[in-house]
């Protein structure tokens, strides 16, 4: 009996490695920073979709490290702050939650589209609250010593209005990038 080697293609590196650098490039530099009354500033950016596509077309393990890869990167070319690794976790989780739920999804066997509004919906639902206001607003916290309460509801609200707006751009993009998920 053979058993199955979990390796990652090549066309998967390649496809992972170009996610990396539109995530870099929407994180670190296509971003908008919004004063917030006296607590410092808070970013909005969407670096966190090419990180949740990877995961949703490739799987947890390959989100993970294309969110790995995006943090450490982008930190290494233009870091914003000092480096603090509860931010490398929260970026490898950006790909790792939304590729767990699509396995669910899958196992399902149910057949309406995976990559439908409505699941993209939960998944960027449960993954910014996890990530964006639970983590990252812990991690800010600890970084800069604020405390949690006065980060979290400047950081709820943005979260708020970015979850139906990741949910439409991986729901759309999707259309068009299933025919590579899980290559093989």
């Amino acid at each position: 009996m053979e058993k199955k080697k979990n390796k990652i293609s090549l066309a998967i590196m390649v496809r992972a490695g170009f996610l990396v650098a539109i995530s870099i490039v929407m994180t670190r530099f296509a971003y908008v920073m919004l004063p917030v009354a006296g607590v410092g500033a808070l970013r909005i950016s969407f670096g966190e979709v090419p990180l949740m596509i990877s995961g949703v077309m490739f799987g947890p393990m390959v989100g993970a490290l294309t969110g790995i890869a995006a943090d450490l990167i982008g930190f290494l070319i233009n870091p914003q702050g000092p480096y603090y690794p509860g931010f490398t976790l929260s970026s490898a989780l950006w790909g790792i939650i939304p590729g767990l739920f699509v396995i669910y999804f899958k196992s399902r066997k149910n057949d309406e589209n995976i990559y439908s509004f409505n699941k993209m919906l939960i998944i960027a639902f449960v993954t910014t609250i996890i990530v964006s206001v639970l983590l990252n607003t812990l991690w800010l916290s600890q970084l800069f010593g604020r405390g949690f309460m006065v980060l979290l509801p400047t950081r709820l609200i943005a979260s708020i209005i970015n979850i139906p707006i990741y949910a439409f751009v991986i729901s759309y993009l999707m259309k068009y990038l299933k025919q590579f998920a899980n290559l093989d």
